[in-house]
């Protein structure tokens, strides 16, 4: 079946014209002073607009104690 009205290369290309891909924008921490993502905690500090979200100190504590209990029963 041969398509009736077939649309044109120029007319896709305007129709796909509003699908690029935009860049990120970064913003710097209040807290600490460096680049994040904007509307987003600080991955290096934790806090978001002043006020402190994530204990960074307590979340990576607890990541290194799984990774050596998993140490300690690969070893076995």
């Amino acid at each position: 079946m041969v398509v009736r009205m077939r649309s044109t290369k120029s007319h896709t290309g305007n129709r796909r014209s509003h699908h690029a891909l935009e860049s990120t924008s970064f913003s710097k921490c209040e807290n600490c002073k460096a680049l994040k993502r904007r509307h987003t905690v600080c991955s290096s500090c934790g806090f978001y607009r002043g006020k402190k979200v994530l204990d960074l100190v307590k979340k990576i504590e607890k990541k290194q104690k799984k990774e050596k209990a998993k140490k300690v029963e690969a070893g076995k």
